[in-house]
């Protein structure tokens, strides 16, 4: 269906990739893995046909069509989520076509995770993370030979990646995924592709049978490079030490021959994935570190009118040592329970922060905390005490800050960078409640292992805010459920709390239940003069909010242009001059500031 032959592609005289072939076949659904830089997204910019590779070409079959979701887009206003989604409605005469179509349409999007109720509102209501599943929608509903996805599940709740599982294990199309969520990977795919040191490694077997080859592959190469190393020593001495004998001229020459013909091997030894990474030991709290009885949480609007609560009479005890997730669809409440925990939010009811509790708390917005002059050496060192002291540069390492990257000063780091950074610092303090909101994002899976690990050993508490099924998989004994306003308490771990969920919701698909966040009629005095004021000021505060995020958006989108100019500038020899180098240095950090701009605006926008 698509070869891909003797492709290589530069970027600032730098190889990217560096001669690579393979085939995708129809029914492929390919994993595409590597470490952060390693050319995952330019891989994917190539085969969708947004760069030119220096050499090398990409043969695809005629008429093949390719459907591509970024990272990053632009997205354009003015229609409801109905409308936008219909605008990938193949134009026929066929009313029944077009009947299966919508129905198609309804069920896609309802699987993403919009309500019913979502159909028909503006898309620029959504702030970015539910845009990237409407782009997500008309991608899927194309039904294209050929998928990429890059980070798909990035916004998507357990719910909505389960689905897109589903959809994509059932789907005639080829797929090739970038994703850090392992157990997404496992299920959606049958075929991994690894991308590291500018070659390609092809695997025909899903994620967690590669990362067995893969290991296998890494010690051979070792192995092979290590003696290659002692091979090269041993001859450059023997050239020194005979070098000015004239009975030895000859075996010198043909020593250094030898060298200047040796193809040199080249392996990635950095291999911190098994860090034994601990928490310093948690002080001893009281028995019971959280109480919550009868908490409800609302908001107000621009006009000070209060809105439905987003969690409605709450009711629970974490005990100490307990690890416990809060899960459920985006804009459910588990943020503002959290930030009611650690005293950010008023409320009603009761809540209880038990005897010596010392709270440590990784925010969403965490990365914007850090001081941004100091390097991310010394936002580690800063905190740092005893004997973890000395280890301070292999825990960067497990982090992706090894080598030169642990002098940068934190204020030229992505947002992605930052909150990896902070994580570290995290880790490094002493307390015994551990609060985490989605704390994976941005870690890549060697990194998530080393968290996990650490996390598995802590002897505190923990309340972990996720959507990664395999991170919480062995973390957590419990699992709180907010939906509706509701929070729903769940024994057991991850996938004994999903086993369940598919039972309830096959229930309440046979009963009538209300839109999440309603107020019952009894409780409701407002006339509908005062409801359509509130709502008019709701939507003109969100308008506004989701202006700046539109802002945001399409400044990235002018940036990540001009990147793309300078990039298919830079491949030719002659262009790559220090002004047209420092140019595109200069946007890709332009870029990284913009992007953490835009994350932290999406994170508002909804409370979650």
């Amino acid at each position: 269906m698509l070869s891909v032959e003797h492709l290589s592609i530069e970027f600032s005289a730098r190889p990217i990739l560096d001669d690579i072939s393979f085939h995708i076949n129809r029914k492929d659904r390919i994993a595409l893995v590597g470490k952060n830089g390693a050319g995952k997204t330019t891989l994917l910019r190539l085969l969708a046909g947004e760069h030119q590779p220096t050499s090398g070409r990409i043969a695809r079959e005629s008429e093949m069509t390719i459907g591509y979701l970024p990272q990053v887009m632009f997205h354009t206003d003015g229609r409801t989520l109905r409308e936008e989604v219909m605008t990938v409605c193949p134009h026929s005469d066929d009313a029944a076509a077009e009947a299966r179509f919508i129905a198609e349409l309804d069920r896609t999007i309802s699987g993403l995770g919009f309500e019913r109720r979502d159909f028909d509102r503006p898309c620029s209501e959504f702030s970015g993370g539910w845009r990237m599943r409407i782009e997500l929608a008309k991608i899927l509903l194309q039904h294209p030979d050929l998928l990429l996805l890059d980070e798909p599940t990035n916004h998507l709740d357990i719910e909505s990646i389960q689905w897109l599982e589903q959809f994509l294990t059932e789907s005639r199309s080829a797929v090739i995924l970038v994703s850090h969520d392992r157990a997404f990977l496992n299920n959606a795919t049958n075929r991994t592709i690894e991308i590291t040191l500018g070659r390609i490694y092809d695997y025909n077997v899903p994620y967690d049978r590669f990362v067995q080859l893969r290991q296998e592959r890494h010690d051979q190469q070792v192995r092979a490079y290590l003696n290659q190393q002692k091979m090269i020593e041993d001859t450059e001495a023997f050239i020194e030490r005979f070098r000015y004998k004239a009975t030895k001229a000859v075996q010198v020459q043909s020593r250094i021959k030898q060298l200047d013909k040796l193809e040199r091997l080249e392996v990635d030894l950095e291999d911190t994935s098994r860090l034994n990474l601990r928490f310093p030991p948690a002080p001893r709290s009281g028995d019971f570190p959280i109480i919550i009885d009868g908490l409800t949480k609302s908001y107000r609007n621009a006009t000070g009118q209060e809105l439905p609560p987003v969690i409605s009479n709450v009711t629970f005890t974490i005990r100490r040592g307990e690890k416990v997730a809060f899960v459920g669809r985006n804009g459910e409440g588990k943020t503002t329970l959290v930030r009611c925990i650690m005293g950010q939010l008023d409320y009603l009811g009761t809540l209880k922060v038990g005897h010596n509790v010392k709270i440590g708390y990784f925010a969403q917005n965490e990365a914007s905390l850090l001081d941004g002059e100091r390097t991310v050496f010394e936002t580690i060192d800063y905190v740092a005490v005893g004997d973890i002291r000395t280890k301070i540069r292999d825990i960067l390492g497990a982090f992706m800050f090894g080598g030169e990257a642990s002098e940068k000063k934190v204020k030229v780091l992505s947002g992605g960078e930052r909150s990896r950074l902070a994580m570290i610092r995290l880790l490094l303090s002493p307390c015994n409640l551990l609060i985490l909101d989605e704390p994976t994002n941005h870690l890549d899976m060697p990194s998530k292992d080393v968290l996990k690990a650490a996390l598995q050993d802590f002897d505190g508490t923990v309340i972990c805010v996720s959507h990664d099924r395999d991170f919480l998989n062995g973390l957590v004994s419990k699992v709180y459920e907010f939906g509706g306003g509701r929070v729903r308490e769940h024994l057991g771990g991850i996938y004994d709390f999903l086993r369940s969920r598919k039972i309830d919701s096959l229930q309440e698909l046979e009963r009538n239940t209300q839109p999440k966040n309603t107020v019952a009629s009894s409780n409701s005095s407002t006339n509908g003069a005062q409801d359509y004021a509130q709502q008019k000021a709701i939507a003109a505060a969100r308008r506004k909010q989701e202006k700046q995020i539109a802002e945001a958006e399409a400044e990235i989108a002018r940036l990540e242009e001009e990147q793309t100019r300078l990039e298919n500038l830079l491949s030719d020899a002659a262009q790559q001059t220090q002004e047209n180098l420092t140019r595109y240095e200069h946007i890709k950090h332009e870029i990284e500031k913009k992007m953490y701009e835009w994350e932290i605006l999406s994170e508002t926008i909804d409370h979650e």
